[in-house]
């Protein structure tokens, strides 16, 4: 029976992908701040009202939701709504750095404003994809080797060793495996040719800098899911709440993007709180191997929360000071 909310969940998302690419972005347009955060509000608002329909699905048990869940510690609906809401707030947290670096290889391709949304339309589309085969393939591990969730511990806090210490170089194409191999394989044109992914140079097809960009895009999204997947299994190894919750991080990411590209430099202590809050997570999946503790998803939700709010204050607090100091 749980095959039936599954389905009805991928329709719901195929329905509201088609309607923003369909109506709302239906021609190729510079997408303003004021309309980027209206889109960002109205994702976060069906994320929230899913959060509702998951509370009553849990209580009432449709399509076997409850009694066929892997995750001995939801006992209701509220258990479910908390560990959905805890997992949608880490997968949107984290991906701060997928912003980033989409930031940098837009602007490194010179891509236009007004074909950047198709863009990263299709790079969204193409998350779901390999982060639903990741979740599915992380839930099997997971429930069958209860030893995996040490690894995943293990490599939250190497990720987040990586985030402090390691450099954030500008993006070179030269140096880029995903460039040099589709230069090897296809041929690349310089021009965009209105916003399309292949035209015709000197009578050969070949890929547009737009295509070129979405297809690093997504080989970088494959590498940000090895932290963010694994920090969501720490909250709950109900596959439906992991699927449901990271897919409605990533539906915003677009929208979100649009307004806080411009911004990512004044946040510059945002990476500190990912660094705290990768680690944190990383110790709270660790700890049970050394000693019977569990933190309650109240209090785990709570330091998230702490976290973040502590990073977005120092941010703002540190912009005002150098804005005096100048």
């Amino acid at each position: 029976m749980t095959l039936f909310a599954w389905i009805f969940f991928l329709l719901l998302v195929i329905a509201l992908l088609a309607l923003d690419l369909g109506v709302f972005n239906k021609t190729n347009h510079e997408i303003s701040t004021s309309e980027a955060l209206k889109m960002t509000l109205l994702w976060i608002v069906c994320a929230l009202i899913f959060a509702g329909v998951l509370v009553v699905a849990y209580q009432h048990d449709w399509f076997e939701l409850l009694s066929s869940t892997s995750d001995s510690s939801i006992h209701n609906g509220y258990d479910a709504g908390l560990k959905y809401i805890t997992g949608y707030l880490i997968e949107k947290s984290l991906s701060l750095d997928n912003i980033f670096v989409m930031s940098m290889l837009l602007s490194y391709f010179k891509i236009p404003r007004k074909y950047q949304h198709e863009v990263l339309f299709w790079g969204i589309v193409g998350a779901l994809v390999f982060r639903g085969v990741m979740i599915i393939l992380g839930a099997a591990l997971v429930n069958r080797f209860s030893w995996v969730m040490y690894v995943f511990g293990v490599l939250l806090i190497i990720s987040a060793l990586k985030m402090l210490f390691g450099k954030d170089d500008e993006f070179d194409a030269d140096k880029s495996v995903v460039i040099k191999l589709i230069r090897k394989i296809y041929a690349v044109s310089p021009e965009l040719d209105e916003g399309k992914f292949f035209t015709i140079q000197n009578g050969v097809r070949a890929m547009t800098p737009l295509l070129v960009v979405l297809l690093v895009i997504e080989s970088t999204d494959i590498l940000f899911a090895v932290d963010s997947i694994p920090a969501i299994f720490s909250v709950t190894t109900d596959s439906f709440i992991v699927f449901t919750s990271n897919i409605f991080a990533i539906l915003g990411l677009r929208s979100l993007y649009f307004v806080l590209s411009s911004l990512m430099s004044k946040f510059q202590y945002m990476k500190y709180s990912l660094f705290v809050l990768l680690v944190f997570i990383g110790v709270e999946m660790l700890l049970p191997a050394f000693v019977e503790v569990e933190f309650p998803i109240l209090v785990s939700l709570s330091v998230i929360v702490v976290i973040l709010g502590v990073g977005i204050l120092v941010s703002i607090l540190m912009n005002k000071k150098s804005g005096v100091d100048e």
